[in-house]
C-alpha cells in the first residue's frame, strides 16, 4: 500500500510551470490544497496558464522565485526543468519543508501498479512499447511520465486495475523521496545532461534513484551488457536482466535469433529477431527490456508476441519521413545526446548524409568521427554547438554549417544520390532554435514534405 497524502488545507508550492508545474498545480487544487505557483518568466509570457490557475484559485507569483514564499509552505513540487539545488529549495529543505518531484507527488496518489522506465536513450521507445504490449492484451494501461503526459494527469484515471507505465528522468529522479515502481526499468548509461549534472557520477546516482525504495516484492530490470548499470543492481528487489550477448539467469537474452524469457529456470520462446519493426540493435534492447517489464505485469508470451509486430514505433525516433528521388529521408529528433546519434547511425547500412548540432549538453563529438566516418558521405552542422562540432570532427568527412534545419535539408538533398539517406540525429538539445525535439522533428518533416511536393511538381511539368 503506497502512503498517500492528503492535500486539504496544506500551502503546497509549485515551482516552474511547464506542463507537469501546471498539471501539479490543478491536481493540488482538486485536491483541496492551498496552491501558490511560481516561474521565472512573466505573465505575458504564461497567459494561457495563469488563467487556467486563476480560474481554480492558484495564487500566482511570477517574474521570479522569491525566497519568502518558499518558507510559508507545507509541502513545495519542483519541476523537472528546475534545478533541485536552487537556493530556494535548499532554503526549504533547511526549513524541514519536503521537496519532491512531480512523480512523487503522482506515486502518492496513484492506484495500481507503476511500471518506471528511465535511463539515457530508448526511454520513450520502451514505454511506448510496453504501453502498447498492455493494451493489445487488454490490459487497462496508462502512459505518461516524460513521454508527454504528467503523471500527476493520470492519477484520477488510476484505479487498482490499471497498470501505469511511466518514463522518468534524472531530472524528475532527482527529487524523489519515497517513489517506488513495483518494475523499474533501467536500459543504460551514457552522459547525458553534463550542462545540468556537475559529473557523470552525479548524473548516474540521479538515475540510480530508481531503485531506492524498492522492496522484495519489487522488480528491477537492469541491461546485463552496460558496465555502468551493472554497478547499479540494487540489492532488495528482484533482479531481472536483458543482454543480446549472453544468457542471463533471470530475464531475457537473445539465442540465435530467437528472443527468450528465463525465470525460475524455465525457458520460453517470446519472438523472433525478424519480427521486430524497429530499425537498430539499441532497439533489440529496449524491445527485450519491454517484453519483462510486459510478462511481469501478467502478460501472456503470445500476447507479449502480437503486441512487439504491431509496434508501429514513436515519433521523431528513427522515423521514416520520405522518399524523394530515391533518398530517404528518417527523423531522429529525439537523439538529443552522442550516444543516441551513435544508436543511429549504427542502424543504417546505405551512405549517410547527418544533420547535427542544437545546444550542447556538454557531449564529446569526437566519439563520432570514427562511426561517421564508416557510415557518413556528409555532414550538416546546425545550431549554437556548430563551431564546437565542426571542430571536435577535424577532417573525419566533409562538413557544411547550414545554420538553418530547413536549409540543411535542402542542402543534403543537393548532395545526396539515390540510395542515400538523410538522417536528422543532432546529438543535441533542441532549446536553442526549438521549442523542444518535437518541434525540432516537425520542422524537418515539414522541410522535406516541401521538398517532397516540390519535387513532384518539377517531374509533372517535365
Amino acid at each position: 500500500m503506497r502512503p498517500g497524502i492528503d492535500l486539504a488545507g496544506k500551502r503546497v508550492l509549485v515551482v516552474g510551470l511547464a506542463r507537469s508545474g501546471l498539471a501539479s498545480a490543478l491536481l493540488c487544487a482538486r485536491h483541496g490544497a492551498n496552491v501558490t505557483a511560481t516561474d521565472e518568466l512573466p505573465e505575458a509570457k504564461l497567459a494561457e496558464t495563469a488563467q487556467k490557475l486563476r480560474a481554480v484559485s492558484v495564487t500566482l507569483v511570477l517574474g521570479g522565485h522569491p525566497e519568502s514564499i518558499f518558507a510559508e509552505q507545507d509541502l513545495v513540487i519542483v519541476s523537472p526543468g528546475v534545478p533541485a539545488n536552487l537556493p530556494q529549495l535548499e532554503l526549504a529543505r533547511a526549513q524541514g519543508i519536503h521537496v519532491w518531484s512531480e512523480i512523487e507527488l503522482a506515486w502518492h496518489l496513484l492506484h495500481g501498479p507503476l511500471v518506471a522506465i528511465t535511463g539515457s536513450n530508448g526511454k520513450t521507445t520502451t514505454t511506448a512499447l510496453v504501453g502498447h504490449i498492455l493494451e493489445s492484451a487488454h490490459v487497462p494501461v496508462l502512459v505518461g511520465g516524460n513521454i508527454g503526459t504528467p503523471l500527476v494527469s493520470l492519477v484520477d484515471s488510476s484505479s487498482d486495475s490499471t497498470v501505469t507505465v511511466a518514463e522518468v528522468s534524472s531530472f524528475q529522479l532527482e527529487t524523489i523521496h519515497a517513489f517506488r515502481p513495483d518494475i523499474a526499468v533501467m536500459l543504460n548509461l551514457t552522459p547525458d545532461h553534463l550542462d545540468r549534472h556537475v559529473s557523470f557520477e552525479e548524473y548516474a546516482r540521479a538515475k540510480g534513484r530508481l531503485f531506492e525504495n524498492q522492496v522484495e516484492s519489487d522488480a528491477a530490470v537492469l541491461n546485463a551488457d552496460d558496465q555502468r548499470v551493472a554497478q547499479l543492481v540494487p540489492s532488495r528487489p528482484q533482479v531481472f536482466w536483458f543482454s543480446r550477448n549472453k544468457r542471463v539467469m533471470a530475464g531475457a537474452f537473445l539465442r540465435g535469433d530467437q528472443i527468450i524469457f528465463r525465470r525460475d529456470g524455465v525457458e520460453t520462446v517470446l519472438l523472433h529477431r525478424g519480427e521486430i519493426p524497429l530499425r537498430g540493435e539499441h532497439n533489440l534492447e529496449n524491445v527485450m527490456a519491454a517484453c519483462i517489464a510486459a510478462r511481469l505485469a501478467g502478460v501472456e508470451p503470445e500476447a507479449i508476441a502480437a503486441g512487439v509486430r504491431s509496434f508501429a514505433g514513436v515519433e521523431h525516433r528513427l522515423e521514416f519521413v520520405a522518399e524523394i528521388g530515391g533518398v530517404s529521408f528518417f527523423n531522429d529528433s529525439k537523439a538529443t545526446n552522442v550516444d543516441a546519434t551513435l544508436k543511429a547511425l549504427e542502424a543504417f547500412s546505405n551512405p549517410l548524409l547527418v544533420i547535427l548540432g542544437g545546444k550542447d549538453k556538454g557531449g564529446d563529438f569526437t566519439a563520432l568521427q570514427e562511426p561517421l566516418r564508416r557510415h557518413a558521405r556528409f555532414v550538416l552542422l546546425i545550431g549554437a554547438a556548430a563551431d564546437k562540432i565542426a571542430q571536435q570532427l577535424g577532417n573525419a568527412l566533409p562538413v557544411e554549417r547550414a545554420g538553418t534545419l530547413e536549409r540543411a535539408v535542402r542542402v543534403a538533398f543537393e548532395h545526396a544520390q539515390p540510395g542515400d539517406t538523410v538522417l536528422l540525429a543532432p546529438a543535441c538539445a533542441s532549446f536553442d532554435q526549438f521549442e523542444n525535439f518535437e518541434h525540432r522533428g516537425r520542422v524537418f518533416k515539414q522541410a522535406v514534405e516541401r521538398l517532397e511536393h516540390e519535387s513532384a511538381a518539377g517531374a509533372g511539368k517535365g
